[in-house]
């Protein structure tokens, strides 16, 4: 069945000035002969293209990373240009790009803004120096801050940026007064991840050996749950279980991630959707990927048809992050089944725990719920 939703973008720009301890993301130190060579074939695939037979509007664009704003302007304008001429994108699109704090002037910023950019998200993940330095990041707390007065200065009225809770040695106090600096800034958008160690990192390797301390899973829990407190009375909503934002200010294109629309990722590493059951990703090697597209051959490597049971899977756990809830009527008329039917049991267990909960046609997690949302997902897949 094809989609009507409109579709989104993704760009993958993988170079950064340095790399971060935790980071478990296709990105490579920035090279400028490299990051050119690597524009240029990703206009040229993006011109190419022809991965999906049915091609909605598009309205959202989303530069990720890695630094897209290592790019300059010019090179940015090049890419969108690439994808003005090959899709038919809504004059209102969100067209965001991410940046890392500290690594562009005013007059880039304005550049970037006067390209067609109209929302920056950034990574502050911590307003604490020492923590900071503890996760490898390149930045301090002040370039946060200049970084966020810069963005106002060039225009941008829609701003997003990254907190992470649960860091090694981070205490109940460290993470209030983290809160205390981001909502003091007033964005449009917060975004906030329990910390995840990845096996491979230098911070796994750091927790194993003992430099860093093991991150305490109880105290980030609480530290979630103050988190919201703190949101709901500075005016914000809790829209995605790690998202919120200022009212209307949800982020466009990674809703379409949670409400199943299509997306189409276009350099190394970036995947793509159709909206249906086809599900695709390129080469995650940039120099591999360079060759291929220079070759005049697909980026594709890896190909996926998604059965009716994992449609039905994902429109459930991905539906479930969003905390307005699912749509039991909608579930229904896109598969021809009764989700509290199928699911009676694990329902009733959930909904007893106080983790889930009904509304009429919604089901939702609770706020107790979202902080457990992977123990209630695992009964769905």
């Amino acid at each position: 069945m094809r989609t009507l939703k409109p579709a989104g973008i993704y760009i993958h720009i993988p170079f950064c000035r340095s790399r971060c301890s935790y980071c478990d993301f296709a990105t490579g130190m920035y090279d400028a002969d490299i990051a050119q060579r690597y524009v240029t074939a990703l206009t040229e695939e993006i011109k190419r293209w022809s991965a999906a037979d049915f091609v909605p509007p598009v309205d959202t664009i989303y530069f990720g990373g890695g630094t897209p704003s290592l790019l300059s302007a010019v090179q940015l304008n090049t890419i969108l240009e690439a994808v003005y001429e090959r899709f038919m994108v809504s004059p209102d699109a969100e067209i965001t790009l991410e940046i890392n704090p500290g690594s562009a002037s005013l007059e880039i910023l304005s550049d970037f803004r006067r390209s067609g950019i109209n929302r920056a998200s950034f990574g502050a993940q911590t307003f604490d120096d020492r923590e900071l330095a503890r996760l490898g990041r390149s930045h301090n707390s002040e370039d946060t801050r200049r970084t966020f007065r810069s963005l106002r200065a060039a225009g941008f009225e829609n701003v997003s940026f990254d907190l992470i809770a649960g860091l090694p040695g981070q205490t109940l106090a460290d993470w209030q007064t983290n809160l205390q600096q981001a909502f003091a800034l007033r964005p449009e958008h917060l975004s906030f991840y329990l910390l995840e160690v990845h096996q491979g990192t230098p911070l796994a390797a750091h927790i194993e050996s003992g430099l860093q301390p093991k991150p305490d899973d109880d105290l980030a829990a609480v530290m979630y749950e103050v988190m919201l407190d703190r949101a709901v009375e500075c005016g914000y909503e809790h829209y995605e279980i790690s998202n919120l934002c200022r009212p209307g200010f949800e982020s466009r294109h990674n809703t379409k991630y949670w409400e199943g629309a299509a997306y189409y990722g276009f350099g190394c590493s970036a995947h793509s959707y159709d909206g249906n059951s086809r599900r695709w990703a390129n080469e995650r090697a940039v120099l591999k990927y360079l060759e291929l597209v220079e070759r005049d051959e697909t980026p594709i490597v890896q190909e996926t048809l998604l059965s009716d049971f994992d449609r039905q899977a994902e429109a459930v756990f991905l539906g479930l992050r969003l905390m307005n809830g699912l749509s039991l009527d909608g579930y229904r008329g896109a598969f021809g089944l009764d989700l509290r039917e199928k699911y009676k049991d694990d329902l009733k267990r959930f909904r007893e725990a106080g983790l889930i909960e009904c509304s009429g046609d919604l089901l939702r997690l609770t706020r107790a719920g979202a902080l457990m949302s992977n123990e209630v997902f695992a009964a769905f897949v």
